[in-house]
């Protein structure tokens, strides 16, 4: 098994804010996007790009997996955020409105003549109907090691724009595509994380809405504000007792009597050894969550 990295809490951060910036490598979010698109205003697009810069290629941020959002390369900004991201080397680049491979394919292809290491990944904004209407092709960008493409992030406030869907408690609308999205990640080996949750006063709805992503299989929820991280952390990580019965399963399919059968019995129900590889991948998580220490 590769090894995991928890994404379960990813913070937007605007560039334009230079203490946000300094706040997010305190912060116990495991990702954060360091902002040059929406959160910007056009005025402020350099001083952001300025900003970011000097803090991802000044470090400290710890086991927090540092992604820069650009702004898209048609716009007048793009070129030169590219650039700024290649040259201070985070984790990944977060490239808004991917609407087909050829867009992943013109940032990688970017990317590599400005010298960014190939540990630099890339992660597409899902956001656009045409985003969702060759969702297996975008997906499928992740087999050429040039689009460098590691990861979906779901952009549902877009989404909702552009397809005037509204956004309701339950999501139900959003629930086929974000569906869509997720098998086509899936079956590319591509992480992938849930949208925005824009009430920050209904703590209620808000772990409800987490609660949803992660039973639909999603590694995390991006988040718009510190107090959304706590509740993603723990709501997206293995519980104790969810850990103790994977580790359970792990332990009976290794019992020599056990060696050559697909499936048993244990404490009343039928376990088959997909399961077993379904238990490591908690465990898995589990640990990494414990070694990054929140």
């Amino acid at each position: 098994m590769a090894p995991i990295r928890p994404r379960r809490s990813a913070l937007y951060m605007p560039g334009s804010n230079a203490r946000a910036l300094e706040k997010a490598k305190s912060l116990d979010a495991d990702v954060v996007l360091l902002d040059l698109e929406d959160a910007v205003a056009p005025d402020a697009k350099e001083t952001a790009r300025a900003q970011i810069f000097e803090a991802v290629h000044a470090g400290g941020f710890g086991p927090r997996e540092v992604v820069v959002r650009i702004n898209a390369l048609d716009t007048p900004w793009g070129e030169e955020d590219l650039k700024a991201a290649a040259a201070c080397r985070p984790a990944a680049v977060l490239v808004p409105k991917v609407s087909a491979p050829e867009d992943l394919g013109r940032v990688g292809a970017r990317l590599d003549a400005m010298g960014a290491p190939h540990t630099t990944r890339v992660w597409a904004m899902i956001e656009t109907p045409a985003a969702l209407l060759h969702i297996a092709a975008i997906a499928a960008a992740a087999r050429d090691p040039l689009d460098r493409l590691a990861c979906f992030v779901m952009g549902t406030n877009d989404l909702a724009k552009e397809t005037r869907a509204r956004l309701l408690p339950g999501r139900a609308a959003m629930l086929p595509w974000l569906m869509q999205a997720l098998a086509a990640a899936r079956a590319e080996g591509l992480d992938i994380l849930d949208g925005v949750f824009n009430g920050l006063d209904d703590a209620d709805a808000f772990e409800a809405e987490c609660a949803q992503g992660r039973d639909m299989g999603f590694d995390g929820k991006t988040l718009i504000h510190p107090k959304q991280i706590e509740p993603a952390n723990r709501l997206f990580a293995p519980d104790a007792d969810e850990v103790a019965r994977a580790r359970a399963i792990i332990a009976a399919f290794q019992a020599p009597e056990n060696a050559g059968r697909g499936a048993i019995s244990l404490d009343g129900r039928m376990v088959e050894r997909l399961h077993a590889e379904m238990a490591k991948r908690t465990v898995a998580l589990a640990d990494a969550i414990a070694a990054r220490g929140a």
